[in-house]
């Protein structure tokens, strides 16, 4: 519904009317200060209406997009706006919820996009009883079959259970609410941050398998608009490689790219890996670059698959492109958002005394996942392994990995730039 009324307020770049409601305001709001690209702007809309994101991580999707042009107004009330947009970088259509709650301006409690694949289409969903339940019977069923801890999934698959009897989600109608709320209480019984019901309005093409056919070539295009995620590759005073990267892409699309930073960085005489705001991605990408820091094979994890029973070893690779950094000294800076593959390689490199690991306890998820689809709205990511690592035989899930040197995130580089710079003032003295 659109609401046509004097006050309407507009979003940069777009002539179409965004409803004069808390929820439209908010929503003109963020596409003014996100499309703006301006940091400051954005740093603005983040401090006073939401808190909970990360700015570094907005200008990065700012600067994969190029910002959004709104189409449409699919859906409106005064707490939350459904909108339809366009990227300013590329054809690609998403559709987007924005939610608030109270407050002078309101606190956004929820903003999210999602690509429409070519041939979907979006559908509103008011979950009833029926559906609610046959959710909870997918997810159950999913987690009795394939969760890595076959104790936990029916721990957990009986609270759900016992909830839905209890009558808890009686009043829940919306998707994206009851999404959460399962995941809430999924992960509060397993305590695995990678275990996550997921809802989308987007229902893909029929008979379509996911991901959509453009789904290769979109990724290749995003990533080439973050540089695969390496956000500086730089040479530090007197004689430092730093290189900071933000996530760990696909090796198959962005080896190059890893490769040309850390040959550009290989006659440093000390290297630190910024992983600070690195959430994970690939492993591929793992055993890269820890290829590129030891000169012969060596055994970096391993994990084991419940459903198949089965281990699987990770190695570094028995060639890599360029030179490696080898017999030098490397820092690896990290923080409570550090998660996933990046806890990977810091977990090895600290293990196998490769390098030394300088800032917060990161964010504690060790176990490889698989998507399970539920029906054209819900699917659930499943943790389906466990790693674990061939000197200490356990993990860091749930506990996060301890880095060498504790001191907050902030200060990480600084401080690893203050030891490189006494290594390599002694290394010099010594010549």
């Amino acid at each position: 519904m659109i609401f046509l009324l004097c006050g309407l307020a507009r979003a940069a770049a777009s002539t179409l009317p965004i409803p004069d409601t808390p929820a439209g305001r908010t929503l003109g709001s963020w596409l003014d200060a996100f499309n703006s690209g301006d940091r400051s702007r954005m740093d603005s809309f983040i401090r006073t209406r939401a808190s909970w994101m990360n700015l570094d991580g907005v200008m990065r999707w700012r600067a994969e997009t190029g910002g959004y042009e709104l189409l449409a107004i699919e859906s409106s009330r005064d707490t939350d706006v459904i909108f339809r947009v366009r990227e300013k970088a590329g054809p690609q259509e998403e559709i987007g919820i924005i939610k608030v709650g109270a407050g002078d301006p309101p606190a956004v409690s929820q903003l999210g996009l999602h690509p429409i694949p070519t041939g979907a289409r979006f559908e509103p969903v008011t979950l009833d009883a029926a559906a609610r339940a046959r959710v909870i019977q997918r997810v159950t069923a999913l987690l009795k079959d394939s969760y890595v801890f076959a104790e936990t999934a029916n721990e957990m698959s009986a609270d759900l259970q016992k909830r839905e009897r209890r009558g808890e989600y009686r009043a829940i109608t919306d998707g994206e609410a009851f999404a959460s709320r399962l995941t809430e209480e999924l992960r509060a019984v397993s305590h695995d941050r990678h275990l996550e019901v997921r809802f989308s309005l987007v229902v893909p093409p029929p008979g379509e398998p996911q991901p959509h056919p453009e789904a290769e070539a979109e990724l290749r295009r995003e990533l080439a608009a973050v540089n695969c995620g390496f956000e500086k590759a730089e040479h530090l005073r007197p004689n430092i490689g730093y290189l900071k990267f933000n996530t760990f892409a696909d090796a198959a699309i962005c080896g190059a790219t890893a490769a040309a930073a850390l040959n550009f960085l290989a006659d440093s005489d000390v290297l630190i890996l910024d992983l600070r705001d690195n959430h994970g991605g690939r492993g591929g990408m793992v055993e890269l670059i820890a290829s590129y820091l030891f000169e012969e094979p060596t055994h970096l994890n391993d994990a084991y698959n419940r459903h198949d029973n089965a281990t699987t070893e990770s190695w570094t690779l028995p060639y890599v492109p360029g030179r490696k950094f080898i017999g030098k000294p490397v820092f690896v800076l990290t923080s409570r958002g550090t998660f996933s593959a990046a806890e990977d390689l810091s977990y090895a490199l600290k293990n196998l005394r490769r390098a030394t690991l300088i800032g917060e306890t990161t964010g504690g998820g060790a176990h490889p996942i698989e998507p399970h689809r539920i029906d054209d709205h819900f699917s659930l990511i499943v943790p389906v392994a466990r790693s674990i690592s061939p000197i200490t035989k356990t993990d860091w899930e749930g506990v996060g990995v301890e880095p060498d040197i504790k001191v907050p995130a902030a200060d990480a580089l600084d401080e690893a730039l203050k030891r490189a710079r006494n290594l390599t003032a002694g290394a010099q003295s010594a010549r």
